[in-house]
């Protein structure tokens, strides 16, 4: 097999989520080389064609998809579907006996209605993997209510854990600054799917519904502080961006910036105090342990502290890490695809697409040695490959497609375009 078809190569996915835990799974889906199906609401589209930002107008590259679609919807074909509308669903149901995965996050129950849960369409395609992503999942008291990532970051514990003691300056709870409550879903969502594949693909098995909570993922996701209180009764506390279990593990102001130190060990912290000139708190008694230098920790820090003042991110970083000691810079955004070790790892990638010009991408982290990830296809526009796919896996003619858009069932976005003198091929 070429290494270029990619690992999931001959996989289908029926994409019917929306926003971005659903979407991020498909897309990571579509990186390893399945053909993803992508169904948006016809005349609409998905709500992240309107979130985030959009790049500058300038040439040779895309302005029209805002930041919050391009980032989860790459690899992609996109149709339009009126799932409200029978001749809708219809088609979504046997588009559905033509895949492997199909991914959704309605709201619990919602689909039902439509003809398209997991029971139905299990009936149609027993070797369906569906996946259903919710913020609550499909049993408990809470299954019916929405949830966005904030909920979620709170209700999980996860905001006992961040933020600053509540005596200090902007102390208090603090939202880690991205959805990720959707993002450890999508990653746990993946998982689950190719397992269940895994499952589908030995002797006697058979396709099955995965139901994966946003709460119950970000409350897995989180490890040690859950376990801490199963085992031993014991509730995070906020200590901002330094360590409960370790110290010094904070960021120290440098002279013209600002550097990370995690010390784990007595060994690094040895070497930090040599670094430093500090040789003395090495020796110290107070400092002997771990436990120790967290507890500690107040007269401690301000001599280190003091002695990576007077030296720049660059000179303290590169003397620390000669010395073994683990340490980097806080960079912003900017500084990070500057950085020689993203750079280096191709962290940033671009699409190319004839109308809308290069599209940047955050690569994927996976590095595989004998089915690379292809960035096969730019996020698509809305319903751009509606008659490719429904020709291609349904078999249907014009006359089909004419009278499917006459009743509301399938969007015309592609003929607009296509009417424009936009063909809309996309190229990588």
């Amino acid at each position: 097999m070429s290494a270029a078809m990619g690992a999931l190569s001959g996989i289908r996915v029926l994409d019917l989520s929306r926003v971005l835990a659903g979407p991020w799974v498909a897309q990571m889906l579509a990186d390893f080389g399945a053909d993803v199906i992508k169904v948006e609401r016809a005349g609409v589209g998905d709500e992240s064609r309107t979130q985030g930002s959009r790049p500058a107008q300038r040439a040779g590259h895309n302005t029209e998809d805002s930041s919050g679609f391009s980032a989860v919807n790459r690899g992609k074909r996109s149709i339009e579907l009126d799932l409200s509308l029978p001749s809708g669903q219809e088609v979504a149901r046997r588009l559905a006996a033509e895949c492997d995965i199909l991914i959704e996050n309605f709201k619990t129950g919602d689909l039902q209605r439509y003809g398209l849960d997991y029971a139905t369409l299990g009936r149609i395609n027993p070797r369906l993997v569906y996946c259903s992503i919710t913020g609550f999942g499909q049993t408990g008291p809470y299954r019916q209510l929405p949830g966005y990532d904030l909920i979620f970051q709170a209700m999980s514990g996860l905001m006992s854990a961040t933020g600053g003691p509540h005596d200090a300056p902007g102390g208090g709870p603090q939202r880690v600054g991205y959805p990720i409550s959707d993002a450890t879903a999508g990653l746990y969502a993946t998982i689950g799917i190719l397992a269940a594949l895994r499952w589908r693909d030995t002797p006697g098995g058979s396709g099955q519904h995965i139901d994966l909570a946003l709460l119950d993922a970000q409350i897995a996701a989180m490890t040690l502080v859950p376990t801490n209180y199963l085992i031993a009764g014991q509730l995070p506390q906020r200590v901002g961006i330094a360590s409960q279990m370790s110290c010094p593990y904070q960021a120290f102001d440098c002279a013209d910036g600002q550097l990370v130190v995690a010390v784990n060990n007595a060994k690094q912290f040895t070497a930090m105090c040599r670094v430093l000139g500090l040789e003395h708190l090495a020796q110290e008694p107070l400092y002997a342990s771990n436990a120790l230098r967290v507890a500690n920790r107040a007269s401690l820090i301000p001599p280190l502290a003091e002695a990576m003042a007077r030296m720049p991110v660059a000179e303290c970083r590169a003397r620390l890490s000669d010395a073994g000691v683990p340490c980097g810079p806080l960079n912003d955004i900017g500084q990070v695809f500057e950085d020689e070790q993203v750079r280096h790892r191709g962290l940033r990638q671009q699409v190319a697409h004839p109308v809308k010009g290069i599209t940047p991408i955050v690569a994927n982290p996976l590095k595989f040695s004998a089915s690379p990830v292809a960035y096969r296809r730019a996020p698509p526009q809305l319903g751009e490959h509606t008659a490719e796919v429904l020709r291609e896996l349904l078999g249907m003619d014009e006359a089909e497609l004419s009278d499917l858009r006459a009743a509301g069932g399938v969007g015309s976005s592609d003929l607009a375009r296509q009417s424009a003198g936009d063909t809309m091929k996309v190229t990588s």
